[in-house]
């Protein structure tokens, strides 16, 4: 008896994550939805750090906060919470009901889109898997950003706890990095889902091009966690000139090193925090640069037109970011630079993921059955 060379697949293998599915675009579309929510998430979060309202609201109430207060003596009760803050007793002491409320609502919106972005995930979430739209390996990959998402509202609360210590006007620089990055880490993971889904083959990139495709959203994520340093220690209010900092391209180690330990400087030293988003910020943009010229010359199309888009994006996103610098960090300006961080994330992402290429559609038949929940049943058997 001759026995098959072919790998054995069960019925779940038999169809890969980028063939056809019915309802793929509706999937495909929610996806981009979702990353559209989370990309206002972070505008909102943005604005709402550079306006310190992230401090107003002291507890967290998953279910019950989703009612701000509604008379009186609810505005009053909260305010009280407040004005036995720290921020409120070194900071903002002395401010009226009214100017509580603005910081109020940019934190309570905050908030609310989080739960927003909750909704919009996890019911559609168990519609299209009921519905077995979902195959394995897209499955796998959204139950991973739903625990990430649920571990993301954890780590926002962490953040907002480290600024209610004692002492504390502003919450904790590398919480609040943390929480900036696994943000974009849910951002990524979502659109390299829904360019997966796209409806037409794409053959893959060579393999160079393939390799720093793959290797600049890892780079743009690094730079966002950096920028996220600098806006939590507020790095940017120190050297606003460039690219000189203070009359120097490069400070002397005397200013860059001068904590103990020594690992502090990475994440308290604002000379040495602003310095480093600064280096990290010119490797992305060569790193991009160079890339695109690779993707010219090795892989004409669409992976040549994509890696001149990340160049682009980049470059321009680093020239935001010292005009903010130099306009000592108005709120638009502050605002603006964290939004296009994620355009070039988005950019930088698709085109990693279509660069890996994407198979061609097929129809399932026969046994080939999807995951839903008919077959977690057995009624597909």
């Amino acid at each position: 008896m001759r026995l098959s060379t072919h790998p054995t697949l069960d019925r779940f293998d038999v169809v890969p994550a980028a063939s056809y599915r019915p309802g793929h675009g509706a999937v495909r579309a929610w996806l981009y939805l979702l990353a559209v929510l989370v990309v206002a998430m972070v505008a909102v979060g943005g604005a709402t750090r550079l306006t310190g309202s992230g401090l107003s609201i002291t507890e967290w109430r998953p279910v019950t906060g989703v009612v701000p207060p509604l008379d009186a003596a609810d505005w009053a009760a909260e305010f009280d919470k407040y004005r036995d803050t720290p921020q409120y007793r070194i900071l903002n002491q002395g401010i009226g009901l009214d100017g509580f409320k603005t910081l109020y609502w940019w934190e309570w919106g905050h908030r609310l889109l989080g739960r927003i972005v909750g909704l919009v995930f996890f019911l559609p979430f168990a519609w299209f898997w009921a519905r077995g739209m979902l195959g394995r390996r897209l499955l796998a990959g959204l139950l991973g950003l739903g625990l990430l998402g649920g571990l993301q509202g954890a780590i926002g609360w962490i953040m907002v706890a480290s600024g209610l210590q004692p002492g504390m006007t502003a919450v904790a620089p590398l919480k609040l990095a943390l929480h900036l990055t696994t943000a974009s880490l849910i951002l990524a993971g979502l659109v390299w889902l829904a360019a997966g889904t796209r409806p037409r083959a794409l053959a893959p990139a060579p393999e160079p091009v393939r390799v720093v495709a793959c290797l600049l959203p890892a780079l743009v994520l690094i730079q966002i966690w950096l920028g996220g340093l600098v806006a939590g220690s507020k790095a940017g209010l120190l050297y606003n000139t460039w690219p000189d900092m203070d009359g120097s391209l490069v400070p002397p180690a005397r200013v860059l090193f001068d904590k103990v330990p020594f690992i502090e400087n990475f994440i308290d030293n604002l000379a040495l925090v602003q310095f480093n988003h600064r280096l990290f910020a010119y490797l992305v943009v060569v790193a991009a640069i160079a890339h695109a010229i690779q993707a010219a010359r090795t892989a004409p199309g669409s992976a040549a037109g994509r890696a001149k888009g990340v160049a682009a994006l980049a470059l321009a996103q680093m020239g935001l970011g010292i005009a903010t610098l130099l306009l000592h960090v108005p709120l638009w300006a502050g605002l603006a630079h964290q939004v296009f961080a994620m355009a070039v994330l988005i950019m930088a992402t698709v085109h990693a993921r279509l660069a890996l290429g994407v198979p061609a559609a097929s129809a399932p038949t026969g046994a080939e059955v999807p995951i839903g929940l008919e077959a977690l049943a057995g009624r597909g058997a």
